[in-house]
């Protein structure tokens, strides 16, 4: 979702604010018994906070408002302005307030001053979101609801820059924002070697060939290198969360990247899945599967003549060569649908002069 100029992700679906907010009313209802407590909201953010919780509250309440800016963007300010107080006399009541999200703890430290001189039995903190990570302050908070990381968020009254306050949901800012990360795919001789150094030039993208990646941590003799050796010295296929780790390695070694072109990986439903979720981590995503798309003919007719001067036993063989084609499309069939189900597979004519191919794939590219 995006916002101003800024793209969020979901992060806290709306069950399970409604359930935080009806845990909340059963512990405060519980602790006061009888009173008839005075519930205060800051605003703007805790708006629909305070309305749920209310409606939800079993027993006679008072709500009122008071409104405190400390927000600029994305970021909260040391300078705290008061822009509503308090309008009612609070001698002798017990005070709950209701806040939307504590991080640093300005301004609870606002709050806490404003109600000293109050004369109030009893001052409580509620508050729906808290960044432990972020309180700075020694205030003590008697209820939290969901405890978040320190990243910035939106949804059910919390805004970016006046967005986002009336959404139900919350969102989380991602932390990259404009990267294009793309799943190369194509049959043995369709070229994909070499459009992807095309398509990294053009885009500015990293290309993580599997590969490559294999070689290097075996060759370079690295934990995951050995981990590798190890398993495939015994003839056994090497487990897929020793791949994602060399994967993530190399995102994490290009975390300032556009974004990447992934070559070799995924092979599977499992190992697609596990990319997704790699991606996720990132605060990123998988845009699109790009298949190299050329008939079975043409293919080996152009392995059979690479194989005069590759070198490669693999490219001499025509049975050798039907039979690496008709793995790729098994494997691929499966991917087809996995991406297909996401609107992410686009299957590009891989039959032409470089430039055309590299023409046709970069249209796809630039519309994402």
């Amino acid at each position: 979702m995006k916002l101003h100029d800024l793209e969020f992700k979901p992060f806290i679906r709306a069950k399970e604010i409604e359930q935080t907010v009806n845990r909340m009313v059963t512990e405060i209802a519980n602790d006061l018994k009888d009173e008839i407590p005075v519930f205060v909201g800051i605003l703007n953010g805790s708006f629909m906070f305070v309305s749920d919780f209310v409606k939800a509250y079993p027993k006679p309440c008072e709500v009122t408002f008071i409104k405190l800016a400390s927000y600029e963007g994305v970021k909260s300010t040391d300078d705290i302005q008061r822009l509503i107080g308090l309008t009612q006399d609070l001698t002798g009541r017990t005070v709950v307030i209701l806040e939307d999200i504590i991080d640093s703890g300005k301004t609870l430290a606002e709050v806490h001053r404003i109600f000293k001189n109050e004369n109030v039995k009893e001052l409580k903190i509620a508050t729906l979101f808290y960044k432990p990570e972020a309180y700075k302050k020694d205030f003590k908070l008697h209820y939290v609801g969901i405890e978040i990381p320190t990243k910035f968020i939106v949804g059910y009254g919390l805004d970016y820059s006046g967005l986002g306050r009336d959404l139900p949901e919350v969102y989380q800012l991602k932390t990259t924002q404009h990267m294009t990360n793309l799943v190369l795919f194509g049959p043995p001789g369709a070229g994909k070697g070499t459009q992807a150094e095309f398509l990294k030039e053009k885009y500015n993208l990293v290309h993580i060939s599997t590969g490559d990646v294999f070689r290097y941590n075996i060759k370079n003799e690295t934990a995951l290198g050995m981990l590798a050796k190890s398993y495939m010295d015994k003839g056994e296929l090497v487990p897929d969360q020793v791949t994602i780790d060399m994967l993530n390695a190399e995102v994490e070694k290009n975390a300032d990247a556009n974004g990447f072109i992934f070559d070799g990986f995924p092979r599977t439903n499992a190992q697609a899945k596990a990319l997704d979720k790699l991606m996720d981590e990132k605060d990123s995503q998988i845009n699109a599967m790009i298949a190299l798309e050329v008939d079975d003919e043409v293919l080996v007719q152009r392995l059979l003549e690479r194989g005069k001067t590759s070198g490669r036993a693999d490219d001499a063989d025509e049975n050798i060569i039907r039979n690496r084609i008709t793995e790729y499309y098994k494997k691929t069939a499966i991917l087809k649908d996995f991406y297909s189900a996401q609107d992410k597979f686009y299957g590009v004519d891989g039959v032409g002069s470089i430039e055309e191919i590299t023409e046709r794939l970069s249209k796809v590219i630039d519309n994402l």
